[in-house]
């Protein structure tokens, strides 16, 4: 009979169990459940001081579970983020009343295109996309990346936040740059993924990735998003 204690999978889960065993751990995790954040948006929303908080970061890191990123825009800025380890794991976020969803990102011609068109394939809250500073077209490998995975973007065209219809009930960045810019959505529910640009690669393999970490998200978000009661 082999030694659980030399099995390294095992070593491996119960290292991360052991780090979800401490409650600001856990409630760090459940945070991120839904929205990267930054060190001080959890410093404000979970009320540990900043050097507590980078010891549990630096613990749940250890074991795989969160990753911190640079900010795309702001370069000083870092962003805390699940890690696939983590969204293995069954969270509890709470949940978000929205009657509907809106994503954004900068050029609104990949990342935030990908994320309404996969949204809407999977919830019947209706979502829509937009951007800071919509380009010409959405991205010709935007439109081969969703293709294959049977969405069509073909017809799809950027737009701005000023061709929106309404205040949209949720907001959901999936670009660093739109979501430290000016926000024009003062008192709405705002997510924010901090998703790698695929246009600044230019490759076809960034587009299918930032499509499949965008899916994932969603997998996690539809859920927890509830219509409200009228």
């Amino acid at each position: 009979m082999s030694d659980p204690a030399r099995d390294p999978n095992l070593q491996r889960r119960a290292a991360v169990f052991a780090a979800l065993g401490d409650p600001h751990r856990l409630a760090i995790v459940e945070a991120l459940a839904l929205t990267d954040a930054s060190p001080s948006d959890l410093e404000v929303r979970l009320g540990i001081p900043s050097n507590l908080l980078a010891h549990h970061l630096d613990a749940l890191e250890a074991v795989g579970l969160v990753r911190r990123t640079r900010s795309a825009g702001d370069g000083r800025r870092r962003y805390v983020q699940l890690s696939a380890v983590a969204s293995a794991h069954r969270l509890r976020p709470a949940s978000i009343e929205a009657a509907d969803v809106l994503f954004v990102c900068r050029h609104n011609s990949a990342r935030s295109q990908f994320a309404a068109a996969c949204w809407n394939e999977h919830s019947s809250i209706p979502a829509e996309s937009a951007g800071t500073r919509p380009a010409a077209c959405v991205h010709p490998m935007a439109v081969q990346a969703s293709a294959q995975r049977g969405l069509d973007l073909s017809g799809r065209a950027p737009r701005g936040y000023d061709e929106l219809r309404r205040a949209p009930g949720l907001v959901i960045s999936v670009c660093d740059l739109a979501f430290e810019e000016a926000d024009p959505f003062i008192g709405v529910q705002h997510l924010h993924w901090s998703v790698s640009d695929p246009a600044a690669r230019s490759e076809r393999g960034a587009f299918d990735a930032a499509f499949d970490e965008i899916a994932q998200r969603i997998d996690r978000l539809v859920p927890a998003v509830v219509a409200p009661i009228t």
